[in-house]
């Protein structure tokens, strides 16, 4: 786009999106082809209790099912369903463990 210096690849563009004036970020997301998912998740902004993530994600569920279900036409309950399904795998059984980053982007050993 002109005048928008290049993203990664498949960024989601949210220039556009004025009602974000203001709003704090504080979870980005990727997810490599045929590889593993990388997450940036910096708290500050949601507060010093790891609650308000919880709260945080259970939000992001229910937008991700509205998401799921208008982009591969199923209903937003069974997208929902699916959904909860993959949290309680991976929550049973791990698929892998996380990286502690430092401001640098270095692995914190």
């Amino acid at each position: 786009m002109f005048g928008k210096k290049p993203g990664r690849l498949g960024e989601i563009d949210v220039s556009q999106l004025t009602y974000l004036d203001g709003s704090l970020e504080f979870a980005r997301m990727w997810k490599e082809p045929d590889g593993p998912q990388s997450y940036i998740i910096d708290p500050k902004a949601l507060g010093a209790d790891p609650f308000l993530f919880g709260m945080a994600l259970a939000d992001a569920v229910q937008q991700g099912a509205n998401a799921y279900a208008q982009a591969v036409n199923i209903t937003k309950q069974e997208a929902l369903e699916r959904i909860w399904q993959g949290l309680d795998a991976e929550r049973n059984s791990p698929t892998d463990s996380p990286t502690e980053v430092g401001p640098d982007g270095s692995s914190i050993q």
